[in-house]
């Protein structure tokens, strides 16, 4: 069972047609074999290749690259509609989403040319990558380094981590230190745009200096890959810094934390994606199950639960569109991109858990599908920066827009 779509208000008649139709293929695509694929940690190519046909690579980018040219609240939509599926399954898109939204923002005319045409039909996939071994949060002690060559390239070495679609993807919009010295140290880094060949582990000719280890094994969130990337002496050509060598270096900091703020706002769909599942599931479950003579439903205790859940649901769907509104509006919204992952992402693992809870001993069973959620919620408290992070930033925010 699953609900009717929970965007069906506020929306303009092409918004609501998009989302009924990913609704709709969510239904019929997704669901019936994400335990299947979960199961083997396998990627889901048949899928992907719908998602291509359905143009869903090239949902943000301009037309004039071959997208549809669609705005960041109506792919925050699709990205729930997604989730509500498999979550591995928003996350083939979301770096992909990052990658282009750099290009589209910072990218100068032939990087634009040459990428976003390819990524809009899927056929070229990205990645990007920040964390290290031993840098996540604290983005400014990255380690991987960047040198400018005698030919005029630059040398990148360095070890990256917790990279999705590490592997699949064609591009890599990387991070690295180009000035050692700089002070302070975000001053320093540059975003490059790192080719590589798609699914190859260790890479040759042109896109040598890469290597990716086998993938990395998770808890939930199969089927997408997530690896390290290993460059060692991979050299990139300098109108492959983003920008332009000229205008690009030296600024990969802020573009990055830029793309991040949409990137908490797709965090923050797949939260609210994530939630609505596991209350559909719940909402089924318990009108299904009966103790002492009734339906589970009708015992107060299971209501409240259902109560709860739905709530939570609601007020994390309407955080995270009123974030995407002000981006698509041209307004900072940093503070609400913050609000908007925290409680999205906290109200998918709280209604996970409820629904996992209403679920009794069969919640613990691979037969039903809110095993694989338990699974796979904790992962969005991490990503595109935990819990305590976006407390921080969010404290950070109210003060500075409420000095005394």
């Amino acid at each position: 069972m699953a609900l009717a779509p929970a965007t069906a208000y506020d929306l303009t008649d092409e918004q609501r047609a998009i989302i009924e139709m990913v609704h709709e293929f969510v239904d019929n695509e997704i669901i019936p074999v994400a335990e299947e694929y979960d199961a083997e940690d396998k990627f889901p190519e048949p899928i992907v290749e719908q998602m291509k046909e359905l143009g869903l690579f090239g949902v943000t980018i301009p037309e004039e690259y071959g997208g549809m040219g669609l705005d960041l609240t109506t792919y925050a939509m699709i990205v729930e509609e997604l989730s509500r599926g498999w979550i591995s399954i928003s996350g083939v898109v979301n770096t992909h989403f990052i990658g282009s939204y750099l290009l589209m923002k910072f990218g100068t005319e032939e990087q634009k040319e040459y990428f976003l045409p390819k990524m809009a039909t899927g056929e070229l996939r990205a990645a990007f990558s920040l964390s290290e071994p031993e840098a996540g949060s604290d983005v400014q002690s990255i380690k991987t380094t960047a040198r400018k060559g005698d030919d005029g390239r630059w040398e990148i070495n360095g070890q990256k981590m917790w990279v999705t679609n590490g592997l699949g993807s064609g591009v890599v919009f990387v991070l690295a230190k180009t000035d050692p010295k700089a002070d302070p140290p975000y001053r320093g880094m540059t975003c490059f745009i790192t080719e590589k060949e798609p699914w190859a582990e260790q890479n040759t000719g042109d896109f040598a200096g890469l290597d990716i280890p086998p993938k990395i094994k998770k808890m939930g969130y199969k089927g997408v890959e997530s690896t390290e990337l290993v460059y060692n002496g991979y050299r990139c050509p300098p109108e492959r810094i983003l920008g332009g060598e000229e205008a690009g270096l030296g600024q990969g900091f802020k573009q990055m934390m830029d793309a991040l703020e949409v990137g908490r706002v797709n965090v923050a769909a797949r939260g609210v994606g994530i939630a609505q599942r596991a209350l559909e599931l719940a909402v089924r479950y318990a009108q299904e199950r009966k103790t002492f003579g009734k339906p589970i439903a009708q015992h107060q205790a299971i209501q409240f639960k259902l109560a709860d859940m739905a709530t939570k649901v609601e007020a994390a769907r309407l955080l995270t569109r009123k974030a995407a509104r002000m981006k698509d509006a041209g307004q900072r919204s940093d503070l609400e991109a913050g609000m908007a992952k925290l409680f999205a992402s906290e109200a998918g693992k709280e209604c996970v858990e409820e629904a996992f809870r209403i679920h009794g001993g069969y919640g613990y069973s691979k037969e039903y599908e809110i095993e694989r959620l338990y699974r796979d919620a904790p992962l969005l408290l991490i990503g595109e920066g935990t819990s305590e992070i976006q407390r921080m930033v969010i404290g950070k925010k109210v003060l500075e827009r409420n000095r005394i």
